[in-house]
């Protein structure tokens, strides 16, 4: 019987082919990458190793991924707890503002990446709008430190990351059913008790996708600490960057590459397995209210 490709597949094929030449392929070239040695002078010397995996768990490094994780995971529960409380006023506002107040949401968008990461430079140096408003204000003592610190590497991940989390928890916040929480406050929950019973619970997937969103960026971020930290706090995504256009280490690069690429599946699996128990939940509280 000869085969027919359907419609939906034809459709499929050019984004399929799209992420196949410039992801997989890629991907697959890293992963090969690792498993060779660094040449005496550089380069790549092509005899089969795993040494460079098992650097990856050396203290040195694994303290660099620690670390990152640290500032990714903060960065991640500020921007979640703003953008969710951003999302939810964005929900409650009429329905004819809630574009415009999207729209005002995703504007930093409009701008380049390394545009809005400077202007950080610009709002936290010595001499910069913040010191100059605190003297406004009547300060006059030794402008704070504020650039160069993980609080402004943090700051910056937070502000450039920020939109992906209010989008995430508009859309299910804006799906909610009212009755739900009409039906809770019939039963006399509180408005507290209906958040954290009802609503919190039924969007959870759009929590979880826009943490997820802004954990992964932030983690194999190197341009903000670059910018931000000034070199002092190293990052992977900085370590990968060094290896591979500083210590033309390419193979170890690699490898480190790899085991980043591994926490980021993690992370997107844990985070597919607790959308999927959300929607469970959603399913059963939608049945429970139609009954």
């Amino acid at each position: 019987m000869k085969y027919t490709p359907s419609r939906s597949s034809l459709l499929l094929a050019p984004a399929l082919a799209w992420l196949t030449a410039l992801m997989v392929v890629p991907c697959a070239l890293v992963l090969a990458l690792a498993f060779f040695r660094r040449g005496t002078y550089g380069g790549i010397e092509y005899t089969f190793t795993l040494e460079n995996f098992g650097l990856v768990f050396d203290p040195l490094y694994a303290g660099i991924f620690l670390n990152s994780a640290r500032i990714a995971g903060t960065a991640t529960l500020i921007a979640v707890i703003i953008g969710y409380a951003a999302a939810y006023a964005i929900a409650a506002a009429p329905r004819r503002l809630q574009p415009v107040l999207l729209f005002f949401a995703v504007l930093p968008f409009w701008s380049n990446y390394l545009i809005r990461t400077y202007a950080w430079i610009v709002l936290l140096n010595r001499e910069g709008l913040v010191t100059q408003l605190l003297r406004w204000f009547g300060y006059t003592g030794e402008p704070p430190s504020m650039l160069y610190t993980e609080g402004a590497v943090i700051a910056g991940l937070v502000y450039n990351y920020l939109p992906f989390v209010i989008l995430a928890c508009y859309a299910p916040l804006s799906r909610l059913n009212p009755e739900l929480a009409e039906a809770s406050r019939d039963l006399g929950a509180s408005a507290v008790t209906t958040f954290r019973r009802v609503i919190l619970p039924l969007t959870v997937p759009g929590i979880a996708a826009g943490a997820v969103f802004v954990f992964v960026l932030s983690i194999g971020n190197f341009v903000t600490p670059a910018l931000l930290g000034g070199g002092r706090f190293q990052m992977i995504g900085n370590l990968v960057y060094d290896q591979f256009l500083t210590a033309n280490d390419w193979p170890f690069g690699a490898a480190l590459a790899m085991a980043l690429i591994a926490i980021m599946l993690l992370v997107l699996m844990a985070q597919a397995l607790l959308a999927d128990r959300a929607a469970g939940r959603a399913a059963e509280a939608g049945g429970d209210a139609d009954g």
